[in-house]
């Protein structure tokens, strides 16, 4: 697990970070009236600055203690991984790339919940006219986790063929 976290885990944290300090340095602070930003491709994907408190597709953005709240889940979710880690829940390497993905993620928007109050999403995406929800690299990464999560619980343990021998 040591090479995931060093070769997936810390790369894609240090992505998020270095992403998200350009975004903050290049744009302004999203204001009533919108937000600044760069069209990449013409209707269909932008790169814009929006602050997030809340969760998911900015669900509970802008509530009264959301960032504390999941910010507390973000660290309850740390803890309960590093639990289920030391049980031995993540026995393949699908699932063992999807802990180190999810790790950088959560490290991700961790870090800017407590350092800057607010989680900066950056990536703006247009499909056939409707508007997807900015998200970041640290999104990224926990939406892909979570799918090669759900796809590793069709694999076989392959310790337990060992064990069984």
């Amino acid at each position: 697990m040591r090479r995931y976290l060093l070769f997936l885990t810390l790369p894609l944290f240090l992505a998020d970070y270095a992403s998200k300090e350009w975004c903050v340095r290049r744009f302004a602070a999203p204001s009533e009236e919108g937000h600044d930003g760069i069209v990449v491709v013409e209707g269909y994907f932008n790169l814009v600055r929006v602050h997030n408190t809340g969760i998911a597709f900015g669900m509970a953005n802008g509530k009264a203690q959301s960032n504390w709240i999941f910010g507390g889940v973000a660290i309850a979710a740390l803890g309960l991984i590093g639990w289920l880690w030391r049980t031995n829940a993540f026995p393949t390497k699908l699932s063992q790339v999807a802990v180190a993905l999810l790790l950088s993620g959560i490290f991700g928007n961790l870090l800017d919940r407590f350092m800057r109050g607010y989680v900066v999403d950056f990536l703006d995406v247009h499909i056939q006219g409707n508007h997807w929800p900015a998200f970041n690299v640290a999104d990224s990464a926990i939406c892909v986790a979570a799918g090669m999560l759900f796809l590793s619980a069709f694999q076989k343990d392959p310790g337990a063929a060992v064990a069984a021998k």
